[in-house]
């Protein structure tokens, strides 16, 4: 199976409203992302059968279910098990972080984040991922 040089679809989940417009924006504006957006956990839960994204992109930190509460979700869920992750945090602790990419995370945002730079941030994350190089390299390196 030949790997993607980079995602071309990415699910993305913030609680935030305008964190949603300003990744949108980034993504799908600036960077030509395909994006899903969502912005509770049991919106994505309710339609995750129907997609099939190449990277998820979650916040942490959610009211009802969290970002690594969903992940868990999605990652019991054929089409979403081997499906990399990057979270962003407005907690930039190095223990969260360590946590996150400990558990298979590819790589951690910290918000705020400079919206320029968003695509290559996730496109670095993923060469990483690629190469079998990036924090998060574990359990989707070749």
């Amino acid at each position: 199976m030949v790997q993607q040089a980079a995602p071309s679809v990415i699910l993305h989940v913030d609680d935030d409203r305008d964190i949603l417009e300003i990744t949108r924006i980034a993504l799908q504006v600036v960077d030509s992302f395909t994006l899903h957006q969502f912005d509770t956990a049991d919106a994505v839960l309710s339609t995750a059968a129907d997609l099939s994204p190449d990277l998820l992109l979650l916040d942490v930190m959610m009211p009802g279910k969290s970002g690594p509460d969903l992940w868990n979700a999605l990652r019991g869920m054929e089409r979403m098990a081997e499906v990399p992750t990057i979270f962003m945090t407005a907690k930039a602790e190095d223990a969260i972080r360590a946590d996150l990419v400990g558990m298979g995370a590819l790589h951690v945002i910290t918000k705020p984040f400079d919206p320029m730079t968003l695509g290559e941030q996730i496109r670095d994350a993923w060469r990483g991922r690629r190469q079998g190089t990036g924090p998060g390299a574990g359990p989707w390196a070749p």
